[in-house]
């Protein structure tokens, strides 16, 4: 259900399936068959058919399997309509992206294959998907995935959850664009603001991540004479900070050699239809009984 329960029962539902019934039946149909859905996922169930997925190839012609992994946070309303912390909810990912390459694919020789994804979210924290994404990737034959790869933004304890839940991974990759945007910020303190030198900066520091990777970026900005740029001090200590926690993660001329997806871009438009577009329209706010 990504609309209210009133344009479910007199749009959408009339549109798509012709069936006319009230806002209540709608709430009443939906509530039930998500109690149903969470009895069946605390009863470890999995759904969608138990098959091999067909793994394309990275440009060293080993299979891959992607796990990518996001959080993003929903309004709440406390009781009494009183001002309450959001909560998070947690985003995560299984899928097999289609190479650009055709000689990537699995199947080189047939059509375009649909893009095969398994989608899991909660709001109970990271450490709730860890074992139901392994049963999903267990259906479809993720362990004969030649290697795995995680992808994130810098988020706390991403990188940790995938360590612990997906021993395997070989790399877990830290989103380029992510890793961009943070060179932009710095460019238009340094620069300012709408100016053609900040966007020229910005295009020439992601041209060297992406080509030499993060510690080549980290050194070059240590070593900017950030004296003369007083006005841009807080920006360019937050930018150092964040480089060099998530340098480790920065190896994008590795990664895109060896033909890795750089940007978790996937799991971010997750986020966007899986989990916004129900609980974040305009002016929502959710209570417990609500959100859950």
């Amino acid at each position: 259900m990504i609309v209210s329960f009133a344009d479910a029962a007199e749009e959408v539902l009339t549109r798509l399936a012709g069936l006319r019934i009230s806002e209540a039946t709608a709430q009443r149909t939906t509530e039930a068959a998500g109690k149903e859905l969470g009895r069946r996922l605390a009863a470890s169930e999995t759904f969608g058919p138990a098959r091999d997925w067909a793994w394309h190839k990275d440009a060293k012609g080993k299979t891959c399997a992607y796990v990518p992994l996001d959080a993003t946070s929903v309004p709440q309303q406390g009781p009494h309509a009183a001002k309450a912390d959001s909560r998070m909810a947690t985003v995560a990912m299984l899928y097999n992206p289609i190479p650009e390459k055709r000689a990537r694919w699995a199947n080189p020789q047939g059509n375009r294959p649909p893009l095969q994804v398994r989608y899991l979210a909660s709001l109970n924290g990271q450490a709730s998907l860890g074992e139901p994404l392994r049963r999903q990737g267990a259906e479809v034959g993720m362990d004969r995935a030649e290697r795995w790869i995680a992808l994130s933004d810098g988020g706390s304890g991403l990188e940790d959850w995938v360590t612990t839940n997906f021993g395997r991974v070989e790399a877990v990759i830290l989103d380029f664009y992510h890793a961009s945007e943070h060179l932009g910020d710095l460019a238009k303190a340094w620069h300012g603001a709408g100016t053609e030198e900040a966007t020229a900066q910005h295009q020439r520091w992601s041209h060297r991540l992406k080509h030499e990777g993060g510690q080549a970026i980290l050194d070059e900005l240590r070593a900017l004479e950030i004296r003369a740029r007083p006005c841009a001090g807080q920006v360019w200590q937050g930018t150092v900070t964040y480089f060099a926690n998530q340098v480790h993660r920065m190896d994008y001329p590795r990664y895109v050699a060896k033909g890795w997806q750089i940007g978790s871009g996937p799991v971010e438009s997750a986020c966007k239809t899986v989990v916004n577009q129900r609980l974040k329209c305009a002016g929502m706010r959710w209570g417990g009984a609500g959100l859950g």
